[in-house]
């Protein structure tokens, strides 16, 4: 489990490529190796990968599968690209952000930016199917940092969340621009109860929720809007 605080950015030093997979040579930080061990996990741009080697006390290797490459931004990574990292938290840790898993949801865009005195606002693109979980005020993994959501719009299937300073000098997000693809995690709990309570409604309404979804289409509406709002971790 990680805690979605980034602890510090690092580089990719190497990059090997064999039969089904691709292994990452990353370079971290002094310090950030202290302990760490062969099977250890760290997330990197918020993907769960597991230690496989270790190099020397600053640098460690990781194989990644085919199907994380392709589900990820992973793929698409060249030497000297900087990433986002962070440790599995430990027993008892102070949970800053919110519980992450590590497995990311999907791929999503950077669809547009704004900037103000000590802000940046980004609007992210998200796939359709998995704008139903997202809620203002809730919580969102992008490159494995933690954020809060401060606006959804369902319909267009975007979100946007706010960037203060200290965020943007601990992550690789200084370096994003507009069209850029980020590693998405969902809130897990916000998922459930939304999956339960469709659920609950689809055997509700039987035959007829098609039709009211049909309808609340016509209108610019989603079935979603009109479900109850999770209750989001305090």
């Amino acid at each position: 489990m990680f805690t979605g605080i980034v602890q510090a950015t690092a580089v990719i030093a190497a990059i090997e490529d064999r039969a089904g997979l691709r292994t990452f040579s990353i370079e971290f930080p002094p310090g950030f190796c202290a302990d760490l061990a062969i099977g250890a996990s760290v997330a990197t741009d918020g993907v769960c990968l597991t230690v496989t080697e270790i190099l020397s006390p600053t640098s460690a290797r990781f194989d990644v599968m085919q199907q994380s490459l392709a589900i990820t931004t992973l793929g698409r990574y060249a030497v000297g690209r900087r990433v986002n990292v962070e440790r599995a938290a430990k027993e008892g840790a102070e949970i800053g952000g919110h519980p992450l898993s590590g497995h990311v949801d999907c791929v999503a865009q950077l669809a547009a930016v704004r900037q103000s005195e000590n802000n940046r606002v980004w609007r992210v693109a998200v796939p359709p199917q998995f704008a139903r979980y997202i809620f203002a005020k809730g919580y969102i993994a992008i490159h494995g940092a933690s954020l809060t959501v401060a606006e959804v719009n369902r319909q267009e299937s975007w979100f946007e969340v706010w960037l203060i300073p200290e965020t943007r000098r601990a992550t690789v997000f200084e370096d994003m621009a507009v069209g850029d693809l980020l590693n998405i995690e969902i809130e897990r709990s916000t998922q459930v109860v939304v999956d339960t309570v469709r659920e609950a409604v689809q055997d509700s309404l039987g035959r007829l929720a098609p039709v009211l979804e049909a309808l609340l289409k016509e209108k610019g509406l989603s079935l979603d809007d009109y479900l109850p709002r999770p209750e989001l971790p305090r």
